[in-house]
């Protein structure tokens, strides 16, 4: 599971955004200081969501410290929303820069651009999300650390959905993966039959799904 670091002084804000992040299937703790953020980096994290204005002292030295030192990919999270803000962080090291206030929804997809651009993108075999885990390595799917049967279709069809989370695929892109064809070659219904047994398999409730959502006129994506 990927680990995340957020420096941010604001406890309303650091708590917001670490409950949003696991609930991402991020695991993510929380620094409230340069000196707590520093301590905290005795330990391996993919990447440090960073405040510039700390208590003790200001982001961009700990940003350059990060770069040069142990190369953990940065996103700055800062009420300085200047050109000149910004090129001061990306001068520092920092691999993006987003100004508060921010959405949440952007920052996800920031933060997934980062990881699969520094190639800290899904690596682990085991993956968490909501009551969802999964173990790539024993190809073995559980909720509420219950396994869950599944075909070896429906299993390659949930990888390909987690390991793309956050993106929406369309059924074309979908169908070529899985079965290699495109939809002039298979049942067009093969896709739909598929995912209401996925839902039918993970989601508490199959007609509102949590995990598999439907992006209508287009295809599906996994997650929030």
């Amino acid at each position: 599971m990927q680990r995340i670091l957020i420096v941010e002084d604001d406890v309303i804000i650091c708590g917001g955004v670490k409950i949003f992040l696991e609930n991402k299937g991020y695991k993510a703790d929380c620094a409230y200081s340069l000196a707590e953020a520093e301590e905290a980096l005795s330990s391996s994290y993919s990447l440090v969501i960073l405040d510039i204005n700390l208590p003790d002292g200001n982001g961009l030295d700990l940003c350059s410290r990060i770069y040069k030192e142990c190369r953990v990919p940065v996103i700055f999270l800062s009420a300085d929303d200047t050109d000149e803000d910004m090129v001061k962080g990306f001068k520092a090291g920092c691999d993006d820069y987003i100004a508060k206030p921010f959405s949440t929804d952007l920052l996800n997809q920031r933060i997934m651009a980062v990881l699969r651009r520094t190639g800290q993108g899904i690596k682990s075999d085991l993956f968490q999300y909501k009551d969802m885990s999964i173990d790539f390595g024993k190809m073995q799917v559980y909720i509420n650390n219950e396994p869950v049967k599944l075909s070896v279709t429906e299993y390659r069809l949930l990888e390909l959905l987690v390991k793309n989370m956050g993106q929406v695929l369309t059924r074309e892109t979908i169908i070529e993966k899985i079965w290699g064809c495109d939809e002039s070659f298979i049942d067009g219904n093969t896709l739909n039959v598929h995912i209401r047994r996925l839902r039918q398999k993970l989601e508490p409730d199959d007609k509102n799904p949590q995990y598999i959502r439907t992006v209508f006129g287009i295809g599906y994506t996994y997650g929030d």
